[in-house]
């Protein structure tokens, strides 16, 4: 399924810019019922200073994730944490959910076009709060795909170091029908538990994508291909 690309470089910047001012002048607030799901212990929790960098994929200095974090930031780190959590939930689409092109990975790239993967989604968040000089780092789950059992994949997310907090999950992959992610830290409301046998939330807080999934997503230019060919692990 293809897509259109921006006709030039200045409206490519238009619709970033448009994106990010849609979401700031726009409450993103809702109802819901609290459901915690298996929250890990992050007490023997790595060195915060060691997740403020950028990379590749995680290019908190490109000027368009600048600017976009700027417009995200609140009254306090929490609130310009939770602003870039609902923004990167809300605004992004999921690429499983929409069915279409392209597949992105690095993290401008997400923001430009407005959709990827869960994982993608995950690597945009981390470079928007890096941008705010807020601690993050990406997470991951190994979950049923059909949710009965084999087979498995791992399914991207954050963890955010914020004071008096310190490290907590969040999942901003989208809600849907049946998904239900919050931003109440210090509780965690993912979008998935893991309840199934062959499930488990990996412990670590990796600084720099996982390289099997940023491996993946590079490999694979079309969603459904990489739908059928999904990073996991034993």
């Amino acid at each position: 399924m293809g897509y259109k690309k921006a006709s030039s470089l200045c409206s490519a910047e238009s619709q970033v810019g448009s994106l990010c001012d849609l979401f700031s002048n726009h409450s993103c607030r809702r109802d819901y019922i609290p459901r915690l799901f298996n929250e890990i212990d992050m007490s023997s929790s790595p060195n915060p200073d060691d997740y403020l960098g950028h990379c590749e994929d995680i290019d908190a200095d490109h000027p368009d994730i600048v600017e976009c974090a700027r417009k995200l930031t609140g009254a306090s780190i929490e609130q310009t944490a939770k602003n870039c959590f609902e923004f990167v939930r809300d605004s992004i689409q999921h690429t499983g959910d929409e069915q279409r092109n392209p597949v992105t990975c690095r993290a401008s790239d997400v923001l430009l076009h407005g959709i990827g993967y869960c994982y993608a989604k995950s690597h945009l968040l981390c470079a928007l709060l890096r941008a705010n000089q807020i601690p993050a780092g990406m997470c991951y789950q190994r979950l049923s795909i059909d949710g009965d059992g084999a087979p498995f994949c791992l399914h991207g997310l954050n963890a955010v170091h914020l004071p008096g907090h310190g490290w907590f999950r969040v999942d901003a992959r989208g809600n849907k029908p049946g998904v239900n992610a919050q931003f109440d830290p210090p509780h965690e409301q993912l979008a998935f538990g893991t309840d199934l046998e062959g499930e488990r939330d990996l412990p670590e807080i990796w600084p720099t994508p996982h390289p099997d999934v940023a491996e993946r997503l590079r490999r694979h230019d079309d969603w459904l291909e990489l739908s059928n060919d999904l990073p996991d692990v034993g």
